[in-house]
């Protein structure tokens, strides 16, 4: 692995953080989220004509920059040190991957240039609010999240009036942009409960039968949708080969492998601008005659903050080298190679990481703000505010490293259920688990015997 960054890399994030400096300040990100968009749509339009933004991973044949999952990371870890509220993650991270993955020809090339141009916003919908099972983030990849048939979820049916269209009616609660995004992703089953598998399906804005309601988010630079779906006629994304359906879902992970750098990148630049915003003011507030910077604790608080950020940006970058490695936007992961692996592994730690690193530079910038940290004025609550809504979003954090500890094989077949251990117990027989003991015929020290017949043998007593 080469570490470092190619001249054209270091233009793309010279070039994002100036013209977002000069144009997403604190007071131009609270304005922008109140727009009905949810973002400022001028400035949108800049990043997409004037960088190439949102087609910045996508091939050069369809209108694309042609770089990879690395550039991208680049970029959105400066979006991330802004707070950018953009529809970049919905449409570039998540949709346009998997239009490119899925897609027919025909359709890739009439959506991807488009959404290359800035011209097409684009978001995913998943049912409930399984978007990291969807993207094999965490939990089993056994298509649960998609209703699996049942009630619930969003179902999908081919249209009566024997064309090849389809019709959906569901619900999807949680949909990241999606209320003013011109063009939906929606996953859903197909075939009944007997022979149900999860499609992908095209659905624009303005279809029949769709009803969209923006929702109250805790991150407001984040806007969130819920979706109706009302017999709304959809395209199938892709063939339909009748199969299981594996597919997509292949597919879907894939996509996710590569959005766990990006999202891991964007994190840390979040984390690292509240940090730079915390050290600058702690060596202008002064208490005792002296900058309150000066203090060891205040340092010593700080310097972890800076540790963990620093640990959490190489463990970003590596994710982010990896899954351009395997070509984990579209094919590498989904075949299950080695190099796919690796990279759905790295990704889930680097994001594991970031999320952690994020949160604490977020809360330790509202403590050693004092009493301004706690105001709605100031922008230490809109930091704090993205760390906890990105753990809710894409962890919670011990889920996506049990997630990278299953995929090494790190536990046995007894040891998979939630929170280690069979059946939630952290052991494997009983004796603090089953199978698992401590010491020799599973003595607890010299005639204590601690599980067996339930007799606890003498203990010694120790006062503290």
């Amino acid at each position: 692995m080469d570490a470092a960054f190619t001249e054209e890399q270091d233009e793309i994030r010279r070039t994002l953080r100036t013209l977002l400096r000069e144009r997403c300040g604190p007071d131009e990100v609270k304005a922008a989220v109140q727009a009905a968009a949810g973002y400022d749509e001028a400035l949108w339009q800049q990043l997409a004509r004037t960088l190439g933004l949102p087609g910045l991973a996508l091939p050069s044949a369809y209108g694309g920059v042609g770089c990879g999952v690395t550039e991208l990371a680049l970029a959105c870890e400066e979006t991330g040190r802004v707070l950018l509220p953009s529809p970049l993650l919905a449409t570039a991270v998540f949709a346009a991957p998997l239009v490119a993955a899925v897609g027919t020809e025909v359709q890739r090339a009439e959506l991807l240039p488009r959404i290359a141009e800035g011209a097409l916003t684009a978001a995913l919908a998943v049912p409930g609010r399984a978007l990291p099972e969807a993207l094999g983030l965490v939990g089993a990849r056994d298509g649960a999240w998609a209703g699996g048939g049942r009630a619930g979820g969003v179902q999908a049916r081919p249209d009566s009036g024997g064309g090849a269209g389809w019709r959906l009616y569901g619900q999807v609660e949680q949909v990241l942009g999606g209320h003013s995004a011109e063009l939906l992703l929606v996953a859903a089953r197909a075939g009944g409960y007997t022979r149900g598998r999860t499609l992908l399906f095209l659905v624009p804005a303005e279809a029949d039968g769709l009803v969209r309601t923006r929702l109250t988010a805790l991150d407001a630079t984040r806007p969130q949708a819920r979706i109706e779906l009302r017999n709304v006629p959809a395209e199938l994304l892709g063939v339909d080969d009748g199969g299981s359906g594996d597919g997509v879902a292949e597919a879907l992970a894939a996509v996710g492998a590569a959005a766990a750098a990006v999202l891991a990148a964007e994190a840390v630049g979040a984390a690292d601008a509240a940090l730079a915003r915390t050290v600058g003011y702690v060596r202008a507030r002064e208490q005792f005659g002296r900058p309150i910077g000066s203090f060891q604790a205040v340092k010593h608080r700080l310097a972890d903050v800076y540790v963990a950020v620093q640990a959490a940006r190489s463990a970003a970058y590596y994710a982010a080298w990896a899954a351009a490695q395997s070509g984990a936007e579209g094919t590498g992961a989904a075949q299950g190679g080695a190099e796919g692996a690796e990279a759905a592994v790295a990704g889930g730690l680097a994001l594991a990481q970031a999320l952690e690193a994020q949160r604490m530079a977020a809360a330790e910038a509202v403590q050693l703000h004092g009493g301004i940290g706690f105001t709605w004025e100031h922008e230490a609550h809109l930091y704090f505010k993205r760390a906890a809504s990105d753990e809710l979003l894409f962890g919670p954090v011990h889920r996506l490293r049990a997630q990278a500890a299953e995929r090494e094989g790190l536990f046995g077949a007894a040891d998979r259920a939630p929170y280690g251990g069979h059946g939630g117990r952290g052991g494997n027989d009983g004796y603090g688990g089953h199978g698992r003991h401590d010491g020799p015929d599973r003595h607890d020290g010299p005639n204590g015997r601690d599980g067996r017949d339930g007799h606890d043998g003498p203990r010694k007593v120790v006062t503290v």
